[in-house]
């Protein structure tokens, strides 16, 4: 009988202990691990890092210069369920291969009009300052983008290599997982 209540006391602490940390995850803090260089030299491979939910849980804008964790299935909506898919305790428990994550620079918002020209960044008419950037851009062609509502553009530091908004388009708020916080 003790043995009996000492067990369902253990199994209630480990059902609200993984409870707790679902929600956590889900709406408020998760780690997350770099993978490859498009952030380099400010991220490294395999670097590991927190990831404030705050901004996804109540849909707003991060700022310039935030690094961010998207998701970078841009053609489809995003759901409840994808957040409960994203967190490391469901993971623990499921196969997740499918999902497509992004550590990235918040280069422009809604209304920004960003421009390619002379190996640089410009946005709206004002050449960005970027120190993190160690090699000039290489481009084949000047381009030019305005951000629509709901949306952000982001770019990798390491801008010669890493497949971005300039790649797979505008990014929607709700794709945004996520800032760095540490």
């Amino acid at each position: 009988m003790v043995l009996l209540k000492f067990a369902k006391e253990w199994i209630g602490t480990i059902a609200i202990a993984f409870v707790l940390s679902m929600i956590i995850g889900i709406f408020v803090i998760q780690p997350y691990k770099v993978d490859g260089h498009s952030m380099d030299p400010t991220l490294r491979d395999g670097q590991r890092l927190f990831v404030s939910k705050l901004s996804h849980t109540f849909s707003y804008y991060p700022n310039y210069g935030d690094i961010v964790i998207i998701d970078s299935r841009v053609d489809r909506n995003r759901s409840f369920m994808d957040d409960v898919k994203d967190n490391p305790i469901f993971q623990l428990f499921h196969n997740t291969t499918d999902r497509v994550f992004y550590v990235k620079r918040v280069i422009g918002k809604p209304g920004d009009v960003l421009e390619l020209r002379d190996h640089e960044v410009y946005r709206n008419g004002e050449k960005l300052d970027e120190p993190y950037i160690q090699e000039a851009m290489e481009l084949s062609t000047e381009e030019s983008w305005t951000v629509p509502d709901g949306h952000i553009f982001v770019m990798g530091d390491n801008r010669n290599h890493s497949e971005d908004s300039r790649a797979i388009g505008f990014i929607p708020l709700d794709h945004v997982i996520g800032k760095k916080v540490m």
